[in-house]
């Protein structure tokens, strides 16, 4: 074993030395291991590939890779899966509910797992939206050296010598039942607009969440945006496998690296490239982990004064691999930076800061999907934080490509989203309400779905820019038009949007960051009396557990207490 590691002050070096270990070290012989490799660093190589969805199909074949970097920097890999659930395919229907519990349940079974068999480093490889913070959750939380990789978008669809996405089948659904798109014309859209591997190509939660983590320094710079099936996606692999060694070697450590100012320039990058709402549930989810207090207000008043640089979709015109080829994250950061956006002191998983790797990127003027920060596509971030009261507890709206700042109008109440899709689907919507889903947040639904379908068909049907739409529930990253998620507190806690009744007036403002329920306080008061806190149909299994302990949405929907309870981190059993 390389003298650069000390493995007596490793976690591995309780299940591989020593006399009293002789019975778990019969099992790595019983595997091939040799002498040497029981005796090197032992990381824990996750992958979370499945034939789920083609966001995920590559994840297991670049896990796989990964080992031989993790042999070539003097470690011992030691391969091991979890779960995905794939947003596109649990959209519009009761399995969304699983969707956001399935990132608390993939940091918690890489959580279980590393303990159990006491790894001393990480490399992980996800795919779809929830397995990318989950990830890197799991990692804050375990704190041993660790670095993060995704597996890649899929590149874009082609169809009438237009590039599309999936986003253009879900808004395809809505002119369908508008009448303004044949059946044939849908089904040849759906053959062709996910054309191989990768995750979904435009600014939606798995790219945001992908920038995040360059932006945070727990990804190797300007590695995630290279599409799937690239080659280059084998070296990168290799290249995380090597360089985590250097980390265990150097004993730097996710938290060294996830700094309060890296949590800060992570939220800049989202709302620079008009990333996705569901950030502002990761990111302060992530930040528990660490042990660092940053909710949906910390993040919306980053979000306020960030300006808006990326030309992406769905706001925008150009997808992942656009972006990967106009110079990756680090272009964008590197104009952040010049602009005094982005704080270059944070460590990153190169050993070097923020600012030491920028140093190396030079700004090209000549790429098209990245503007300059003194002539921004407009001056404040993509993502938009509201409050007001409606939303005591805050709430996130995505306005990277909207004319329309303001809305006003009557509300037009439902109690699940099934309802509110059927009245959409039939038409039966008029133009200026504001349609409110409620009992959709993390306790209620629970789960927190997201609301593509709804939302994808009302832009379908020509009314995206007609009607706004309010829910305690959450939004997909491909949604656009006005409409406002993680609205808090909840239905479910008896929160003012489980008191809105039809035609109240609720008025929205996206540059003032507001968001009112124009009633009266006596009036809400006899409503508060009458309310009732209402039952689900999730009595018993993983929804149940889950509906027990999640906590509100301002503060990432978390099912633990955070870093800050600690009276111990795994990193130094």
């Amino acid at each position: 074993m390389s003298s650069k590691f000390d493995k007596s002050k490793l976690p591995s070096r309780h299940v591989s030395v020593g006399p009293e270990r002789a019975p778990h070290r019969s099992y790595y012989y019983a595997m091939g291991m040799t002498e040497e490799e029981i005796a090197a660093p032992f990381v824990g190589v996750i992958s979370a590939g499945n034939d789920s969805a083609p966001c995920n199909t590559t994840l297991n074949a670049q896990a796989d890779i990964c080992r031989e970097g993790v042999i070539a920097g003097g470690g011992t890999p030691r391969r091991f899966n979890t779960i995905t659930v794939t947003d596109g395919i649990a959209m519009g229907h009761q399995g969304m509910k699983s969707s956001l519990i399935s990132r608390e349940i993939i940091a918690d079974s890489v959580e279980v797992s590393v303990r159990g068999h006491c790894y001393d480093a990480l490399v992980g490889f996800a795919g779809c939206d929830k397995s990318l913070p989950g990830m890197m959750m799991a990692m804050l939380r375990l704190n041993v050296p660790s670095i993060f990789v995704y597996g890649g978008s899929i590149l874009p669809g082609t169809h009438r010598g237009n590039d599309v996405t999936v986003v253009d089948v879900f808004e395809a659904v809505g002119q369908f039942a508008a009448g303004n798109c044949p059946l044939t014309e849908l089904i040849a859209l759906e053959k062709v607009a996910c054309p191989g591997h990768g995750a979904c190509g435009g600014q939606f939660t798995a790219n945001t969440m992908a920038c995040v983590g360059e932006a945070i320094g727990l990804s190797l710079p300007n590695s995630n945006m290279a599409p799937a099936p690239y080659r280059s996606r084998d070296d990168i692999a290799v290249a995380a496998g090597k360089q985590v060694m250097e980390l265990v070697a150097r004993n730097l450590r996710p938290r060294d690296i996830c700094t309060r100012a890296a949590f800060e320039n992570a939220a800049r990058v989202v709302a620079a490239t008009g990333g996705s709402t569901n950030a502002a549930l990761h990111l302060p989810a992530m930040a528990s982990e660490a042990g660092i207090d940053f909710d949906l207000f910390d993040v919306a008043e980053i979000f306020k004064s960030t300006p808006y640089i990326a030309d992406l979709k769905p706001g925008g015109r150009y997808v992942a691999k656009d972006m990967h080829e106009a110079g990756g994250v680090y272009m964008a950061m590197k104009t952040l930076l010049d602009g005094g956006f982005i704080d270059p002191n944070p460590i990153t998983v190169t050993g070097k800061t923020i600012g030491e790797n920028l140093e190396e990127i030079t700004w090209n003027p000549d790429q098209k999907v990245f503007y300059d920060v003194k002539s921004p596509l407009t001056p404040t971030g993509g993502v938009v934080g509201l409050k007001g009261s409606l939303a005591p507890d805050g709430a996130i709206v995505k306005v990277a490509g909207m004319a329309r700042l303001q809305f006003s109008g009557p509300a037009r109440v439902f109690d699940c989203e099934e309802d509110a899709f059927a009245a959409v689907e039939s038409r039966d919507i008029a133009e200026g309400c504001v349609i409110v889903i409620r009992y959709e947040g993390p306790k209620g639904g629970p789960g927190m779905r997201e609301m593509l379908s709804t939302t994808a068909a009302l832009y379908g049907q020509g009314m995206g820019e007609k009607v706004a739409l309010i829910t305690d529930g959450r939004f997909s990253g491909a949604t656009r038009g006005f409409c406002i998620g993680h609205v808090g507190p909840e239905a479910a806690e008896g929160g003012p949007i489980a008191l809105i009744k039809d035609g109240d007036i609720i008025s929205i403002d996206a540059e003032a960051g507001t968001i009112e329920l124009d009633v009266a306080e006596d009036v809400l008061t006899e409503r508060r009396k009458a309310w009732q806190p209402r039952s689900h149909d999730y009595q018993a299994g993983a929804l149940w557990r889950y509906a027990q302990n999640v906590g509100p949405a301002r503060f990432g929907a978390l099912t633990h207490p955070g870093a800050k309870a600690e009276t111990h981190v795994f990193a130094d059993i």
